[in-house]
């Protein structure tokens, strides 16, 4: 059975009427599957089943908001497929959208063949996406509570500590709450900048002028939230300052002060995972619900939102799997509640320490988070995905050429 295949899903006649002789020219022998309309992720799981397409071209014109959810969807069932977003015209706003949310590529109607040449080359070139919305240099982790008093801030601050000692050298911590970041208490530290004048400067950031923006403590750099609260309103898109910081550090945690409004959903959105903190308690969990059901209608993802339970104790609350039951999704990591840890560290404005119950479950979430494992398994796909899409590519060239 041949490996590679190709998967189109169309529901514009006009634009499967110029992309299928495309593909059948240019990417000849390779088996293609044809879906006509936006399937659900029910209907997309048969289609893919065993044998994920190697590539895959979606129509986002016929419906931006269904075409969004089948490139999720597809995302989440085949993060080794290339997708490449098929557009009726130059829409930079849905083209950023696209390629946040994982797309490889995009192309833009009308179609033609110098167009699907330069994307294959370039597919070729660069290897698949990494899917769930990696954007390549460092890894963008947010943190946000489902509601306040989760304790998310403290665990934001502590898991970017711990990214030194997972081999990480360039790390950055930002508090992005702007209207009541704590990450300056708890860390006892102070600047004259906040991450508001990043943004006033998105245009003109480079090194010289980053460092003057950031403070710095344990090794970790610090781009805080300002003194006096400034709401969420007009603030400006968060993706510029973030692909900055992207080419800067290895690894960036963002403290995200609430779950609600245009603000969170713009830095979730560019970031490649969120770690949505709630507690084992009644109130944070039913709070847990309508957050995800939140960040759904806002477009992020569900495949890059991790739930993490906070001060877990089985004394107080619902158990773990209690609450998998009750919200239909895997609790990612549990935080032991460990009140004298914390406490002792923010009266002395440190870390907390490794050697407490808190410490260890937070070094094994950076361990899960940066993941000798994970990075092994995304290499052993990359290799898989490229030497099925090179051969695919080699075919094509060989037709190029003749």
């Amino acid at each position: 059975m041949n490996s590679r295949n190709i998967l189109v899903i169309c529901a514009d006649k006009k634009v499967l009427g110029e992309l299928s002789p495309l593909i059948s020219q240019h990417l000849p022998l390779t088996p293609v599957t044809e879906i006509t309309h936006y399937p659900d992720r029910g209907a997309l799981a048969n289609v893919v089943g065993s044998t994920p397409p190697t590539l895959c071209f979606l129509d986002m014109a016929s419906n931006r908001d269904y075409g969004v959810g089948v490139l999720s969807d597809l995302i989440g069932l085949s993060p080794q497929t290339q997708i490449v977003a098929v557009l009726g015209g130059n829409e930079p706003d849905l083209i950023l959208q696209c390629l946040r949310q994982g797309a490889a590529e995009f192309l833009l109607r009308p179609l033609g063949a110098d167009q699907l040449v330069a994307v294959l080359e370039r597919l070729s070139q660069n290897g698949p996406s990494a899917g769930g919305g990696a954007k390549g240099g460092g890894t963008v982790i947010s943190v946000i509570p489902v509601k306040g008093a989760c304790g998310a801030s403290t665990l934001a601050g502590n898991l970017a500590m711990q990214w030194k000692r997972c081999g990480y050298k360039k790390i950055l911590l930002a508090d992005l709450d702007p209207s009541s970041g704590t990450q300056s208490f708890l860390l006892k530290i102070k600047s004259n900048y906040s991450f508001l004048d990043a943004l006033s400067r998105a245009g003109t950031l480079d090194s010289d002028l980053w460092k003057g923006l950031v403070a710095s403590t344990q090794g970790v750099d610090v781009l805080l939230s300002p003194d006096n609260a400034s709401g969420n309103h007009e603030l400006p898109d968060p993706t510029p300052v973030i692909d900055f910081c992207r080419q800067a550090y290895e690894q960036i945690t963002i403290d995200l002060g609430g779950p609600y409004g245009n603000w969170t959903a713009s830095v979730a959105e560019a970031s490649d995972e969120v770690l949505l903190v709630t507690t084992n308690e009644l109130p944070a969990l039913r709070a847990t619900q309508r957050v995800m059901a939140n960040l759904e209608r806002m477009g992020i993802a569900r495949t890059k939102v991790r739930l993490v339970v906070n001060r877990y104790s089985t004394d107080v609350g619902l158990n773990q799997d209690t609450i998998e039951t009750a919200l239909h999704t895997e609790v990612f990591h549990v935080v032991p509640s460990d009140y004298e840890a914390v406490q002792k560290a923010l009266v002395e404005g440190k870390p907390i320490a490794t050697s407490t119950s808190y410490g260890k479950s937070l070094m094994a979430l950076a361990d899960q988070l940066s993941g000798a494992n994970k990075k092994q398994a995304r290499e052993a796909e990359k290799k898989k995905s490229n030497s099925s899409f090179g051969s695919l590519f080699s075919s094509f060239v060989s037709r190029v050429s003749s």
